[in-house]
């Protein structure tokens, strides 16, 4: 079969036609950055390379990832990486993909990281549950005085967020531990920050293909009522918190009352909290309790 071979432009506007015609939600978004990502275009450079011809063999691996996304398969996925906080961050099977939300978190603490660097202080941070490494290493980055041990159940996710970190030359102050929580790890921090599964077993199922087909099942379910996580950092947390530590937390859109009682009831007290992009409630920092 003969025919001039199609622009970057073409293949972006037939995945954004196949796309729509499937009823994704974000046919045009998903389009572009799946066919810049997959050809190594800015899309802000588009309008330079937009119409050269690709060779045949991207286009080929360009309508293959099509079909992987015409099944529901995340286009970041697809991809293998993600972008968090200026970060370029490898994705894999036992990683949650990071979301925008997320970097609320690192917005967040890192006014009090900063601020105990401000006192002569060298931040040791525990990132429980660290996946990616995504928040970990974004504070890591913003904060070169930082030190942080990632915890997670899965192996492949400290394998992971390992190469995360050497990819972003930030290897040298990240360490990884296997958890469950602290249940390998004596030591104390000045910062304990976390992302825990936190939706309820029930209504895991019923999330969209992308997320239950994609992302991690023990990222996801945070038990019957979505707190079990939370109880657990509660009960550990006191032991493995610096005297003038915080703890920071992402919580689901209707958890902020469970989980400061949680807290609260631990001794803990509720000192920020924070909205995501949507105004709901995303962010909970607590301050540390006295031995």
């Amino acid at each position: 079969m003969s025919g001039a071979l199609p622009s970057a432009r073409s293949l972006i506007a037939d995945a954004r036609r196949r796309f729509e015609a499937a009823g994704l939600a974000d046919a045009a978004t998903d389009a572009r950055v799946l066919v810049c990502g997959l050809l190594d275009i800015r899309p802000t450079a588009l309008l330079l390379e937009g119409e050269k011809p690709v060779a045949l063999a991207l286009v080929d691996l360009v309508n293959g990832a099509i079909e992987r996304r015409l099944q529901r398969e995340p286009v970041h996925r697809i991809l293998g990486r993600r972008d968090f906080y200026g970060l370029d961050l490898a994705l894999s099977t036992g990683t949650l993909e990071p979301r925008r939300d997320t970097e609320i978190l690192v917005d967040v603490i890192l006014p009090h990281v900063r601020s105990m660097v401000a006192k002569g202080l060298k931040p040791k941070i525990a990132d429980l549950g660290t996946g990616t490494g995504a928040i970990a290493l974004a504070l890591l980055h913003e904060c070169p005085e930082a030190e942080v041990l990632g915890i997670d159940i899965s192996e492949d996710a400290l394998k992971t967020a390992t190469d995360n970190a050497e990819r972003n030359g930030l290897g040298s102050r990240f360490r990884t531990r296997p958890g469950p929580w602290f249940d390998q790890t004596p030591e104390r921090f000045d910062v304990i920050v976390s992302n825990p599964p936190y939706i309820r077993s029930e209504v895991v199922a019923g999330l969209e293909p992308e997320v239950t087909k994609f992302d991690p099942m023990a990222a996801l379910d945070g038990g019957s009522d979505g707190l079990d996580a939370y109880r657990a950092i509660a009960a550990q947390a006191g032991a493995h918190l610096e005297v003038h530590g915080l703890i920071g937390l992402e919580i689901g859109f209707d958890q902020r009352h469970d989980v400061t009682q949680i807290f609260e009831q631990s001794g803990f007290s509720l000192i920020e909290e924070r909205r995501d992009y949507g105004d709901n409630d995303r962010v909970l920092v607590f301050a540390g309790k006295l031995d």
